[in-house]
């Protein structure tokens, strides 16, 4: 076992309520769990929802796992960090930031895909700009503009950007502190973070936060928590990047990622993963009500061993 891994608790895309959220949080902070990261789909708004959250649950990290840059104009994205990092105090909160999928950027936001990783980038400047000791920032870019400062002086939040190609890779190494992947078997979790590492070094930045979303259930039937799992993961496949996970792992169905198992078996995965650079596990924990409970507390047994 890896002696410096951290674990946290990924707190679904699917929480009805504020309420929901806090205790969900509270019961990872509970449990020991470094940080909890919650997902910004079409549900409650994970920024809001965190800051509640840093008033209400003490000590735990707090992160993203992602919010696209699309729909956020970078002004009011660094406002509402900034408002998490005041609420949450120094070091606590991690704005995780990602540019999604085709299909979701075109069909949610109508925003084209084509040249947003270059918006990405003038995203992230900007941030670094509002995140900085001078607070402004001042781009003019081909995607968007921006020439405004903020009077909010808490400590800014780190920033993970969710990055598989080259490009991306290159804008975390260079405006970020890491990444978190989602959905990525080991094989992939090293080539990400070997390149990530080499390119952080090469911008003179420190060794990089590599997390790693994935699906994990310590169970005693396997393949029927698989079954359950692959009725709601194969649409996973229909998305470009998610079929390049599978290739890259060599595995034909989405489910065939998750980490799912005996006890023994579980932490087999995960120092796969670990042993791969990953310096953080995102675990979205799944199954049965009594494997979600075995599942948390193994996992906080692992964590107070490191």
């Amino acid at each position: 076992m890896e002696p410096d891994m951290r674990i946290g608790f990924f707190g679904g895309s699917n929480v009805p309520t504020l309420d929901a959220v806090v205790a969900s949080a509270r019961r990872a902070h509970d449990h020991g769990f470094d940080t909890f990261w919650l997902p910004q789909v079409t549900g409650l708004d994970a920024l809001v929802a965190l800051a509640v959250v840093a008033r209400e649950v003490p000590t735990i990290e707090l992160a993203t796992a992602v919010v696209p840059i699309q729909g956020r104009h970078p002004l009011p994205l660094a406002l509402a960090a900034l408002t998490v990092a005041d609420a949450a105090g120094p070091g606590r909160f991690t704005l995780g930031l990602g540019v999604t999928h085709p299909s979701v950027s075109e069909g949610w936001f109508g925003v084209p895909y084509s040249g947003i990783v270059d918006a990405c980038g003038e995203v992230l400047t900007a941030l670094s700009g509002l995140f900085s000791d001078g607070r402004r920032a001042d781009v003019d870019g081909r995607h968007l503009q921006v020439h405004a400062s903020t009077a909010i002086r808490a400590a800014a939040p780190g920033i993970v950007l969710a990055a598989m190609g080259s490009r991306m890779i290159r804008l975390a190494a260079t405006h970020a502190d890491g990444t978190l992947t989602w959905m990525s078997g080991p094989e992939a979790v090293r080539s990400v973070a070997g390149r990530l590492q080499v390119a952080a070094a090469a911008a003179g930045r420190p060794a990089p936060r590599v997390a790693v979303g994935i699906p994990v259930c310590v169970t005693d039937d396997a393949a029927s928590t698989r079954a359950r799992m692959a009725t709601y993961m194969n649409m996973a496949a229909r998305m470009p990047a998610y079929a390049r996970q599978l290739a890259i792992e060599g595995v034909a169905q989405p489910v065939d990622l998750a980490v799912v198992g005996s006890e023994t078996q579980v932490d087999a995965h995960l120092d796969r993963f670990a042993a791969a650079g990953m310096t953080e596990l995102c675990a979205n924990i799944v199954g049965a009500p009594e494997d979600v409970a075995r599942t948390m507390a193994h996992l906080a047994r692992r964590r107070s061993r490191s």
